[in-house]
């Protein structure tokens, strides 16, 4: 960009580079628009029970086969501006929900690709911003109306919620199994405080077992911890034990700088042995005098306090990096002691069982400590079957999805129906509320409705059926009194019972692909440093 010659002789003034390239006018719109569509498109086939999955093969030579949405972005190599828009929209969606993105990114998808056919006939930017916040008000008020309460107890519900979630992934082979698991988990890390449920999705853990099939999943009321053990005549198993978690070393602690111990007879050496022997005994014997018998050490253990420990009875885990160590605390109710001073009976955690489980991997032998905690556990792992491989991957990620929006309806009390029920009712209620706009306005409210149509539409495409025919239907039945209706599996318009979904998933979803719409359309110049 330079400032045209005055005639005076003096070169212009050079504002930008010679290789930026500056574009204005329409075809800014249809740059944005061109890559929101495309985005778009690329993640239709993964949506809904019918949707399928997309491989991605890297330079490394690594494969992921997925059908998340929030996986799929996050292996993109994004370069386009719009496109970046999309990707922090879908990291803000998982973050804030875990679920959802596939949906959000749709939704937003085709507000962009409406506002481009507005934009092309003269609607100035702003106005078609206005009308798309007044549309995204209705259609939040028409998810309030529609909203229904559930308590953290309403097992059948959450059960629901979660089968839901994992539909269209590899988990939904065993949904019923899987769903109770998560529903399980969910209510094992529930905490109240004021009278307010907090359910954190980071204290329910997952844990791939790399033998079986999905059938082999199970919950663990605790931990599994995977680690070789020190000594092969550690106890196997244990029943109704107290738990020690130590940060402090449990051996003979050497000197930070270099020293020499001059020893002039053999008394002195007999002496420093033996004192050295004592000082281990006495370690020793405040581990066996505390009453624990699981010990779990975030440092070293001397072999011969480890020893002593096992002739007694005691399991002793030494070597466990700090985050495994505060995880057993975490889990048992442990306090983690760093000093054997502070270590008594009313330090230590509690645990139903622990066993060993020892596997025979591809190049070495597997040991998995399994420490169940009960109803009372702190964390809750649940342990995958099925092999190592991107499978396995899979049916964590559609397990993580169900967790997550199975969390969001324990804690706010409220899900809804899905199955596009929810973006019909919202869009009949927008184009109603758009008659009574009397100026420009109203074309983008009518273009917001029709952008949430695309929801239950790909929901009919995915199964084979012809989403006009879908469309038609369904608009029928809501405006005929049957606002339970929604796309069922097979494609066809009907009555939703099954399908239920976190409203907070799914307000927090539109919302924020209004955002980033609005965000793009108040563009009105594309400045690239590259040139392109």
């Amino acid at each position: 960009m330079a400032q045209p010659n005055d005639g005076s002789g003096r070169a212009p003034v050079a504002i930008v580079r010679p290789t930026t390239s500056i574009t204005s006018g329409v075809a800014v719109t249809q740059k944005l628009v061109s890559a929101s569509v495309a985005f778009g498109d690329l993640l239709r086939g993964t949506f809904g029970p019918n949707g399928l999955d997309k491989m991605m093969y890297k330079t490394s030579g690594e494969t992921a086969v997925t059908n998340d949405g929030a996986k799929i972005v996050a292996e993109l190599l994004v370069k386009h501006p719009a496109a970046k828009a999309f990707v922090q929209l879908a990291k803000s969606q998982e973050n804030a929900c875990g679920d959802g993105v596939t949906g959000c990114l749709i939704v937003a998808s085709e507000l962009m690709r409406e506002a481009g056919r507005l934009l092309e006939k003269g609607l100035h930017p702003l106005v078609l911003v206005e009308g798309y916040q007044r549309a995204l008000q209705v259609t939040l008020d028409t998810l309030d109306a529609r909203v229904e309460q559930i308590s953290p107890a309403d097992n059948a519900r959450l059960l629901a919620v979660a089968k839901t979630a994992m539909m269209g992934t590899t988990a939904e082979s065993g949904s019923d199994h899987l769903a109770q698991c998560i529903v399980t988990a969910a209510k094992t890390v529930a905490t109240e405080l004021n009278g307010v449920l907090h359910v954190r999705t980071e204290d329910v853990r997952m844990s791939k077992r790399g033998i079986g099939g999905i059938a082999d999943t199970r919950l663990v009321p605790g931990l599994i911890l995977e680690r070789r053990l020190e000594l092969d005549r550690l106890p196997r198993h244990l029943e109704n034990g107290k738990v020690a978690v130590l940060s402090c070393p449990l051996e003979i602690e050497t000197s930070s700088r270099e020293a020499e111990i001059e020893v002039t007879s053999p008394d002195q050496w007999v002496a420093f042995m033996d004192a050295e022997e004592a000082q281990l005994d006495s370690k020793a014997q405040a581990i066996l005098d505390c009453g624990a018998t699981l010990v779990v050490c975030a440092e070293g253990i001397d072999p011969r306090v480890l020893h002593r420990c096992v002739d007694a009875g005691v399991f002793a885990l030494p070597g466990l990096e700090r985050a495994g160590a505060e995880d057993v605390a975490a889990a048992t109710g442990a306090m983690m002691i760093d000093h054997l001073d502070s270590l008594d009976a009313s330090v230590l955690g509690t645990f139903e069982s622990m066993h060993i489980e020892t596997l025979e991997g591809e190049d070495a032998r597997r040991e998995r400590l399994h420490i169940d905690v009960g109803e009372q556990a702190g964390l809750a792992t649940i342990d995958v079957g099925g092999g190592d491989g991107v499978a396995s991957e899979e049916v964590i990620r559609g397990l993580y999805d169900a967790l997550c929006s199975v969390t969001s309806a324990m804690e706010t009390g409220e899900v809804l129906l899905g199955g596009g029920s929810l973006h019909m009712a919202a869009s009949l209620a927008i184009k109603e509320a758009a008659e009574a706009q009397g100026g420009r306005e109203r074309l983008a409210m009518e273009a917001f409705a029709r952008s949430l149509e695309a929801i239950p539409a790909v929901l009919a495409t995915n199964a084979g059926h012809d989403h006009l025919d879908t469309l038609l239907a369904l608009r029928s039945l809501h405006r005929d009194g049957s606002p339970d209706s929604g796309v069922q599996q097979t494609g066809h318009a009907g009555p939703i019972q099954s399908a239920w979904s976190s409203a907070e998933t799914l307000a927090h979803a539109i919302e924020a692909a209004c955002e980033t719409a609005c965000g793009l359309l108040r563009v009105d110049q594309v400045i690239s440093a590259r040139g392109d």
